[in-house]
């Protein structure tokens, strides 16, 4: 496919919502410098990073929550074009510690996202989904998307499915123009680590730290990690080729890479010499493989993942070293019960906390 689909967004007023998260922010400087007219982001900062937005005339942010009316009147009273739909209550952990604000968020707020664009006449919605999450544990690899599963294990799975969901009932019932990308395993430059933050932030986070790299399990499970810059070119050609309309498609790097390798590279590239240690696997982790086909977006859209695992983790730990002082300022690992990260926070009490990270470790 030769087409332009990057001229396509010249002039366009685009709405990202969740668009100060990892993916979110990456998108939005993509749409600033394809030349969008404007490009307006809404989110509450819940687990996004004002950072994450260049100060550009193009860009509009409007902080706020996706079930806020006033909110959803100011942004789509901009005249919206398209909208792309990042919101999520991140991730599979947090959903569990919190079922109801994952619905509220994931669910009501898509539904809503839905009803304004359907309202406003937008010309495209790009939905972000989750393909480790819909898929459910037993299916076949590499994982296609005529595959799915109602055996979900926790309440963010429940939601990204039930976004899906919607999607295919506002296109079929309103006619609006719906897209559902199925995300996996996304890392990159963007995301602060955190307890409910990905792996390989988390992992670059602790070995920076001189601490060993906590594993969830045998280390031999394995995850189709995709970089952040290819996913964003996936979401740009799903809101350009007609093709995706009304469908369903993988986005992933369509390779496999094993845990404890995973955590060797990022020892070895941050020269961190505490190596791993093993934990419990939470109970919710209940995957031990996954690789997606990527046949269908190639087919559909012409996507082509470029970056490599190798590349994408030297260009991560890079973003970690230019920005490390603010990242270990906003990175935050409270007590909880998450495996991964309860043994590196006994020191943590309710009472202490405001005041971590200590200033020796800045």
């Amino acid at each position: 496919m030769t087409e332009d689909y990057k001229a396509f967004y010249q002039g366009k007023k685009v709405l990202v919502a969740g668009g100060a998260g990892a993916i979110g922010g990456n998108l939005v400087c993509e749409l600033a410098a394809a030349g969008a007219d404007k490009v307006i982001v809404l989110d509450d900062l819940s687990s996004g990073m004002r950072q994450n937005l260049p100060s550009l005339p193009n860009i509009l942010f409007v902080e706020g929550s996706v079930l806020n009316e006033e909110k959803l009147k100011r942004v789509f009273f901009e005249g919206t074009q398209l909208v792309f739909d990042l919101v999520a209550l991140f991730a599979n952990q947090n959903s569990i510690d919190h079922p109801e604000s994952d619905l509220l968020i994931s669910g009501l707020g898509t539904l809503k996202l839905l009803q304004y664009a359907h309202l406003a006449q937008v010309e495209r919605f790009i939905y972000a989904s989750s393909g480790c999450s819909i898929y459910g544990s037993n299916n076949h690899l590499p994982l296609k998307e005529e595959s799915f599963s109602l055996h979900l294990s926790s309440p963010y799975q429940i939601t990204k499915m039930l976004g899906e969901l919607y999607c295919n009932f506002f296109y079929s019932y309103y006619g609006l123009k719906t897209v559902r990308s199925r995300l996996f395993n996304v890392y990159g430059p963007g995301e602060v680590p955190g307890q409910y933050r990905n792996v390989i932030a988390n992992f670059i986070h602790w070995a920076k730290l001189g601490k060993p790299l906590p594993i969830t399990g045998s280390g031999e499970e394995t995850r189709d990690f995709t970089y952040v810059d290819d996913i964003v070119d996936g979401l740009m050609r799903a809101g350009y080729f007609e093709s995706a309309i009304g469908q369903a498609f993988n986005l992933a790097s369509g390779h496999e890479t094993q845990i404890l390798n995973l955590a060797n590279k990022i020892n070895e590239l941050t020269g961190n010499r505490a190596g791993v240690t093993f934990t419990e696997r939470r109970k919710w982790d209940t995957k031990g493989r996954l690789l997606a086909s990527i046949e269908c977006a190639k087919s559909l859209i012409g996507y082509e993942p470029r970056i490599s695992i190798e590349e994408g983790l030297k260009e991560t730990v890079h973003w970690f070293e230019q920005h490390w002082r603010w990242i270990r300022l906003y990175a935050r690992f409270e007590p909880g019960v998450s495996s991964a990260v309860r043994s590196y926070c006994h020191d943590i009490t309710p009472e202490n906390f405001s005041s971590y990270p200590p200033e020796d470790m800045l």
